[in-house]
């Protein structure tokens, strides 16, 4: 196919008399964007017609799913299978796609896309298919159910995802309300209406419920460089004006509003907070910006998606206690009344690519009154001027199959966003042969030897290094370590992730109290009770130690997590200030087998104390 005229696709920054704010004319939208900033399109029909959601391969190659325009009821789509997911290329590096491929055809809704190991996952409800092209010709011959939650409402809303989360467990949502029923790990039955979070791993087992929730329809996920989960849904507590938003979806906690589909859920008291409350504004597609290409503020963003609002946000998240409160400023955002969001991914340069699905849905909208097929969307991608390119961003010149571990373990100190990202997986595949790197690249020298004091003052001045792609921050090396870890079984490697538990930075310590309290390791229960002292002030530690001793009672609290009484070991008397010597008798107040009798504590906690206390069960 044909690659779009240049002079169609980019659109030059227009200087603006907002200090903050620029302008520009590009493809009949009126954009708005941050000063400083360009916008080109660089994917649009006849390569692209109705995007939703995207992912990218290790090669580089972009995988949308594309919607037929139905307006049409869940069930119906079904039968009708009409959708398709292509996969873009750009055959000739100028970041605009010029070839296109019908991956697989005759998919029912897409409703998200992940790529891993290979193939690519899509929700599609009522299952998630896993995608493969075993052959290399571009289309997707091996198609295999990888969950399946046999439900499928009038709005299609049953499920989304997956997402790849950085301690490798594939996660997806559940909405709709439709009863689904399942067999937990221990061999226990497990029946829910109720909205969700669930993960498994990448080979379907280990079935297990991260959140549980009241709101209709929960949609992205994203993951915050330490493991810390949000989630983008709609009527999550309606009133006041309010109706969607974003939560910091703690693990365990009961969300949205109150219903009987939370009836028989296990909870510490009224329902979690809602962490970005907003009105009918849809947020849809979540990615976390990672890189530091726009300055180091931009790492552990939230890029959100508003499908009613014609806009994408950047949420800053500002540590407050035990949870985040946000800085919000607009991303993108258009004029055109049929721009519609739904999907935003960070490049591997740094930039960020944004999806339009155009004016086709009406699904259960109640917004959108209009179905508009004939309004294509497109894909976008924004800049900033004059943003580094570094070479070989992804990293296709590396012989990966022949790094050792050591070898790939450097890489984990690399400024390259998907370099990186790559040698955690890599290293995870590995197994145990990579742990003695990995355990070395935790306590040793490794690190401060590739991110020397020469090097960090040298990127600051904007001088070569001397050893290229090195990144400037040890922290994130480590903390690239542990993510490693969580996916190895075995002894050594949670020997090893014990020993970032005294890590001096707190974001390795979170990292590792995540993983931790992902394979139940008793054996750190010392170090993590510490954390829960007042020697220990930090929101990672609080955050993070409340999630492991969710789950270190394990003879009480079944590794599902869902429907056992369980005991607190202490509770958060007002923000930031927790009294670890308490048990669950002086503290009735927190039973979660039954209401709250409050007491002891009758006075309501700032929304991040609720946050602690419930971390604490």
């Amino acid at each position: 196919m044909n690659a779009l005229p240049r002079a169609v696709l980019i659109a030059a920054l227009v200087s603006a008399t907002a200090a903050h704010a620029a302008t520009t004319n590009l493809n009949d939208h009126n954009f708005t964007l941050p000063d400083g900033f360009t916008v080109e399109l660089v994917a649009r029909a006849p390569l692209v017609n109705r995007p939703i959601s995207i992912a990218y391969d290790a090669q580089g190659r972009l995988y949308a799913t594309d919607s037929s325009g139905s307006s049409d009821k869940g069930p119906t789509q079904y039968e009708r299978k009409d959708h398709r997911i292509v996969r873009l290329e750009d055959t000739n590096g100028d970041g605009r796609f010029d070839k296109s491929v019908v991956f697989a055809d005759k998919m029912m809704f897409p409703e998200g896309a992940m790529f891993y190991d290979g193939s690519l996952y899509v929700a599609a409800p009522p299952q998630i298919w896993k995608l493969t092209d075993t052959d290399g010709d571009g289309i997707a011959d091996q198609r295999e159910v990888w969950h399946d939650g046999k439900t499928l409402t009038g709005c299609a809303n049953d499920l989304h995802g997956p997402y790849l989360g950085p301690d490798g467990w594939i996660y997806w949502t559940k909405g709709a309300f439709a009863e689904q029923r399942y067999t937990l790990p221990n061999g226990k039955p497990f029946v829910t209406r109720a909205s969700h979070i669930f993960r498994a791993r990448p080979d379907g087992s280990g079935l297990e419920l991260v959140l549980t929730g009241g709101m209709d329809n929960p949609v992205g996920v994203a993951f915050h460089s330490t493991g810390e989960r949000f989630l983008s849904c709609t009527f999550v507590q309606p009133g006041g004006g309010k109706r969607d938003g974003l939560l910091h979806a703690v693990y365990g906690g009961v969300y949205g509003k109150e219903q009987s589909a939370l009836d028989g859920h296990p909870r510490t008291g009224d329902l979690m907070p809602v962490m970005n409350h907003s009105g009918a504004s849809a947020p849809c597609g979540l990615t976390m910006y990672r890189s530091r290409v726009f300055g180091a503020d931009w790492s552990d963003n939230l890029l959100a998606c508003y499908f009613n609002l014609r806009k994408v946000v950047r949420h800053e998240l500002i540590p407050d206690g035990a949870t985040f409160k946000t800085k919000d400023t607009d991303l993108l955002a258009s004029d055109h009344v049929d721009f519609h969001p739904t999907d935003v991914l960070e490049d591997a340069d740094g930039s960020i690519l944004i999806v339009d699905t155009g004016g086709w849905y009406k699904i259960c909208c109640p917004t959108s009154q209009l179905a508009k097929p004939d309004v294509l969307g497109g894909i976008y991608r924004l800049r900033k001027v004059a943003m580094p390119q570094p070479a070989d961003s992804r990293g296709l010149k590396l012989n990966w199959p022949a790094l050792k571990p050591a070898e790939l373990a450097k890489l984990l100190a690399d400024e390259r966003l998907y370099v990186r990202q790559r040698a955690i997986q890599e290293l995870g595949k590995r197994g145990e042969a990579a742990v003695p790197a990995l355990r070395q690249f935790l306590v040793g020298d490794d690190v401060r030897s590739l991110t020397s004091k020469s090097e960090r003052g040298a990127q600051k001045t904007g001088k070569k290094l001397e050893t290229p792609h090195v990144v400037t921050y040890e922290g994130d090396a480590r903390l690239a370590a542990v993510w490693s870890l969580s996916r190895i079984p075995g002894p050594a490697a949670r020997e090893a992730v014990r020993t970032a538990l005294n890590d001096i930075d707190a974001s390795v310590r979170h990292a590792a109290l995540h993983v931790v309290s992902l394979w139940r390791d008793t054996k750190a229960s010392g170090r993590v009770e510490g954390f829960l002292g007042p020697q220990e002030t930090t929101a990672h530690a609080r955050r993070g130690g409340g999630r492991w001793s969710h789950r270190r009672n394990q003879s009480r609290v079944p590794a599902d997590g869902f429907n056992a009484p369980v005991r607190h070991l202490g509770a958060c008397q007002r923000v930031g200030q927790f009294d670890s010597k308490a048990d669950s008798q002086s503290f009735s107040c927190l039973r979660v087998d039954g209401d709250w009798e409050r007491r002891h504590s009758a006075t309501r906690l700032h929304p991040s104390g609720r946050l602690l206390r419930h971390r604490l069960v």
